[in-house]
């Protein structure tokens, strides 16, 4: 990189800051911090739940898979996610978006303690904080990854460097300023993208290798399946992504909650999942095509892509592609600190501390930024380690441990939402939770030879069948949670149309007391 590249770099993290200052003034209480006062339109969210769904491990990780294993990084990854927030658009984005709009909360997790109990929130919300703190310091490594191989500058350094310039506009601006960064995020992106492509191929002798490079490739390069990504694999990943990216990681829950209705929660999941369809192709096909332009100096192959573009683009366009590998990163990052901090704040503090339970607008809102601020500052803590024995790599810790666990801890949180599992309580969701993770620690430290899709799927079909069964055969029947299921699933008010309004006044109203509660429920509606 030479001085117009690091011109671009610092014009962009100006921009960020800068739209983070401008979010600021529409963030009066929690309501507007952690869902966007439920006034975001459905095509801002359905952009931003894209762009928050992946990171700089593409194109570290998942490049590495593309340049020793071609086409299978598309179909094994964005594929089975594309389908599986398809899937989520029916099942959870308007469910997911009434929480807010019928029942007045501004965390996802709020309504768990009236559908189960407090223990079962408050064990759900443990555990899927700590395991956001060792997803997002991946995340912080990937890009500091990236920043070494461009600048020189150190592993800590680039982690230092990202985590600073995400933490201020996502902690003055909330919601707003991370799902309108996402949105210049998702620009340059698509500038820097397309002019990879062009590059690659002016390299490859134009428009025709798009069809000439694979015989010239590596043998299996086109083939679906490669390696341990397998069918096996495949279908494993979309049953889990279907419920990660449906919002069982909270940061995609709360870009449909903050639309104004629930029709237009299925209106930004549809689009997100169309652009995860068509968007991955234009960024992985430069790392199908590397192998026959540079050669990789890591066993994983998780600096092709940065060798790639130091060897292709002119400066500036280097500039562009590298600030798009610092979109994607501090995208994701921004969301889930928000996500984090309203988990934090709306059900974690409320639980354990009788002055949280009363804070005022102000007090709750201080206290989001503040628990912003420190859960960044833990995930880079963290992501100094990610490299050493307890974590291995970068890929492996987005594969294995957030595949791994991220069931156990959406399954009761989205299946709680659905009337057909009605007769699961408390009981199914805790035991079902716990198991999962029993799976995760057996399938990944406690048994030896264990195969990748077996480790990542084993978790959350565990958490997955014993919710059901025990629901089955241990019933707790309420008539209070009946009451919930139906205020979440009925469609028939006219809500579904023009209820953005009462949401937010409904997560305003809640901040006074540090946990917004649902409205008196009505016998049997």
């Amino acid at each position: 990189m030479n001085s117009l590249d690091w011109a671009v770099l610092i014009g962009y993290f100006g921009v960020m800051v800068a739209i983070g200052a401008w979010s600021h003034r529409r963030v009066a209480d929690v309501g507007d911090f952690f869902t966007a006062g439920g006034r975001m339109p459905w095509w801002l969210s359905g952009i931003s739940h894209h762009m928050s769904g992946y990171s700089a491990v593409m194109f570290t990780g998942y490049a590495g898979i593309a340049y020793q294993y071609g086409i299978t990084s598309y179909v094994t990854w964005s594929f089975p996610i594309a389908v599986g927030i398809a899937i989520g658009a029916r099942l959870f984005a308007g469910r997911l978006n009434r929480l807010r709009s019928r029942l007045g909360v501004a965390s996802p997790l709020e309504y768990l303690k009236d559908r189960y109990n407090l223990s079962t929130q408050q064990a759900l919300a443990w555990s899927g904080v700590l395991l956001k703190i060792v997803d997002v310091g991946a995340k912080w490594a990937a890009i500091a990854t990236l920043l070494t191989v461009f600048t020189g500058i150190s592993l800590n350094q680039g982690i230092l460097l990202t985590g600073v310039i995400t933490g201020i506009y996502c902690t003055v601006g909330g919601l707003w300023a991370d799902a309108l960064t996402e949105l210049g995020q998702f620009v340059i992106q698509l500038l820097a993208g397309v002019a990879m492509v062009v590059t690659v191929l002016g390299e490859l002798g134009g428009v025709s290798g798009l069809w000439t490079l694979w015989d010239r490739l590596p043998a299996g390069h086109a083939q679906p399946t490669a390696g341990p990504y397998t069918v096996t694999f495949l279908l494993a990943y979309l049953f889990i992504k279907t419920f990660e990216y449906s919002g069982g990681m909270w940061n995609q829950a709360q870009r449909y909650m903050a639309t104004r209705t629930a029709r237009e929660a299925r209106r930004s999941a549809l689009l997100s999942a169309a652009l995860w369809f068509v968007w991955p192709v234009v960024l992985f096909f430069p790392m199908w095509a590397a192998p026959l332009l540079v050669t990789s100096g890591k066993p994983d192959a998780s600096d092709a892509y940065a060798l790639l573009s130091e060897r292709l683009l002119p400066h500036g366009l280097l500039g562009l592609v590298v600030v798009g590998f610092f979109s994607h990163t501090m995208a994701m990052c921004s969301s889930d600190a928000n996500a984090i901090s309203a988990v934090f704040t709306r059900d974690i503090a409320p639980a354990v501390s009788a002055r949280a339970r009363a804070w005022s607008h102000r007090a709750g809102l201080v206290a989001a930024r503040l628990s912003t601020v420190c859960f960044l500052a833990l995930s880079m803590a963290i992501a100094t380690q990610v490299d050493s024995p307890a974590f291995k790599d970068i890929i492996t810790v987005v594969i294995k441990w957030v595949a791994g666990l991220v069931g156990p801890v959406s399954i009761p949180f989205l299946l709680g939402m659905v009337p057909l599992f009605r007769r699961s309580g408390p009981t199914a969701a805790l035991v079902s939770w716990a198991a999962g993770l029993v799976a995760f620690w057996l399938t990944n430290y406690g048994l030896a030879g264990v195969q990748l899709q077996v480790q990542i799927v084993a978790p959350v079909a565990t958490s997955l069948v014993l919710f059901v069964l025990l629901g089955l055969v241990r019933p707790e029947p309420s008539a209070a949670r009946d009451a919930l299921l139906a205020r979440i699933n009925d469609v028939d008010h006219g809500a579904d149309v023009d209820d953005g309004d009462d949401g937010a006044d409904g997560a305003d109203g809640g901040a006074e007391g540090g946990s917004a509660r649902p409205a008196a429920l009505p016998d049997g509606s």
